[in-house]
């Protein structure tokens, strides 16, 4: 399969590292030119001169949880054809003691974000008959932990974001899906491992007995690296998924006990 997306503009939100910098590279190694998206210039500047080689990138610096934030990268990318909503921020509570302010703040940064960029791009996709946006849900959005409550609100919302925005965009050539992404490699994750197992232990051991012993339900029993989902997210945003639209996809290692999300 040829995944081809030259021609095309993608953003992807929070992508100045992990999962959003690993779908950044993904997609413009399938010809897409890329606006890569933090809250701070100076991280972007660099997030784009560390993937110097690996395409054609822009800058698009701006907190796009707020609607200044959201303007400023709208300034700086007016149109897009491919849109992923990866920002998301999470963290472990216990559940009584989870504030209003902290429920309100997941809920603005990781579902309102995505909604307030999907209602500024989405009617442009529409309009020029093509366009894919995603949506970077969880496990979590079907399995949630007890002390991640917040954040796992927040994911199956998603879901149904997601659900809701394919069925306003039916017969426009537009698609819009989620991606429901298991326990990943990303920054500070080798650390946590080393908290729980032996820190002796190579990293591929580690991490596979991390796995059997802390999450045992995962059927790959290691943790998914970034670019696994990024190659589902660019599949998902080429010419090739056109018949894939309202869907939650997983990469999740089959982290989820179930046959349908």
């Amino acid at each position: 399969m040829r995944l081809d997306l030259t021609g095309k503009v993608a953003l992807v939100t929070g992508s100045t590292q992990g999962i959003g910098q690993a779908i950044a590279a993904g997609l413009a190694r399938a010809g897409a030119t890329v606006a890569v998206n933090g809250r701070k210039a100076d991280g972007v500047a660099a997030t784009i001169e560390s993937l110097a080689g690996r395409g054609e990138f822009l800058a698009a610096p701006g907190d796009v949880s707020t609607d200044e934030g959201a303007a400023q990268v709208l300034a700086a990318v007016p149109h897009v054809d491919v849109l992923v909503n990866n920002l998301g921020i999470f963290g472990a509570e216990s559940p009584l003691e989870i504030s209003d302010d902290e429920w309100r703040r997941y809920f603005e940064v990781n579902v309102l974000s995505a909604v307030r960029l999907t209602r500024a791009y989405l009617p442009g996709m529409t309009e020029r008959g093509w366009g894919r946006v995603q949506y970077i849900a969880s496990d979590s959005a079907i399995a949630t932990p007890a002390e991640m409550i917040h954040y796992g609100m927040t994911k199956t919302s998603l879901l149904a974001v997601s659900r809701g925005f394919a069925k306003f965009a039916a017969g426009t050539g537009v698609t819009v899906n989620s991606v429901i992404a298991g326990p990943t490699h990303t920054g500070g994750v080798e650390d946590f491992v080393y908290q729980l197992v032996d820190k002796d232990l190579p990293w591929e051991q580690a991490q596979r007995q991390f796995m059997r012993e802390h999450r045992p339900q995962s059927l790959l029993q290691r943790l998914i690296e970034p670019e696994e989902i990024a190659n589902m997210v660019v599949y998902l945003a080429s010419p090739l998924s056109s018949a894939t639209t309202g869907g939650a996809l997983r990469v999740d290692g089959g982290y989820v006990d179930a046959i349908l999300p």
